[in-house]
């Protein structure tokens, strides 16, 4: 399945996307897609019910992010080999984690904010990975039976803030509108092996990232035993699994978003973001 959030932000409502890609309302009893609704019971009977009754919605309504309000935000840093490598920093010995703030959650095609004071404010594809059953000290044998499913993130970054202002990556990560997440969650089921999937990303349309999830360091399953082995993770939350090679910071000499250009990018079988740079009021 293809869950997804419609509607004004703030006011979003839950839906799914049907098989000739049109937006189908989810009844509002089901509740938004968060918690509880993204285990595997809740999950299931959204699966029981039959596309073809629910209404269809008219139009080209905002996207939400497709989870709502996430309990945690866990990203991973430097979980590409060749990222690493256009970093010059050595492949880590354990993975890199980091979090994004509530406020950096947005829709896939929303405006995202260049902060004040900016500017070094990069881009970053990633694959996100959503949390449908509660573990702690999982093992990586375990850890893909408790993901609800996967979906686009783009990490945002801004690198005088994470690399030069004095400590942790958060501040760089964490901004406004550093988040935007969907357009849909696709299911587990639908999407197969997290580790065959291409990912890309354009600024004005040349693109800069184009990779594979094949060169991560650290699986899908790796990343979710081992944050559970400092957490509980609980339906709901998202752990964004690291950025391949192409970034700004990367580019000789960097390369940084302005207000007025516009990102696009994808991950095959979870769809397309696109946003426009704007100057933080």
């Amino acid at each position: 399945m293809k869950l997804l959030r419609y509607g004004e932000m703030g006011r979003e409502r839950a839906g799914l996307l049907d098989d000739q890609g049109r937006i189908r309302a989810l009844p509002e009893a089901l509740g938004d897609l968060a918690g509880d609704r993204l285990t595997p019971q809740g999950l299931a009977e959204i699966a029981a019910l039959d596309p073809e009754t629910l209404p269809v919605v008219e139009g080209n309504p905002r996207l939400g992010s497709c989870v709502a309000r996430p309990g945690k935000f866990v990203c991973i840093g430097l979980n590409y080999r060749a990222h690493a490598a256009e970093s010059n920093l050595p492949i880590p010995a354990e993975p890199v984690v980091f979090g994004k703030w509530s406020s950096a959650v947005v829709g896939p095609n929303d405006d995202v904010e260049i902060p004040r004071g900016s500017e070094k404010t990069d881009w970053e594809v990633e694959l996100g990975v959503v949390i449908g059953t509660r573990g702690r000290y999982l093992t990586e044998a375990e850890a893909l039976s408790h993901v609800a499913g996967y979906c686009v993130v783009h990490d945002v970054s801004e690198r005088e803030f994470q690399l030069e202002r004095g400590g942790t990556w958060d501040k760089g990560k964490g901004c406004d509108t550093f988040g935007p997440t969907g357009p849909w969650l696709v299911t587990a089921d639908e999407v197969g092996d997290p580790q065959d999937l291409r990912l890309w990303l354009e600024v004005d349309g040349k693109r800069y990232q184009d990779s594979s999830t094949a060169d991560m360091i650290f699986s899908v399953a790796e990343l979710v035993a081992y944050v559970s082995q400092f957490c509980t993770l609980e339906p709901g939350d998202i752990i964004s699994t690291g950025t391949p090679e192409g970034v700004g910071l990367g580019q000789k000499p960097p390369v940084y978003l302005c207000a007025g250009q516009t990102v696009r990018l994808g991950i095959d079988k979870l769809g397309e973001q696109t946003q426009r740079m704007v100057a933080a009021s």
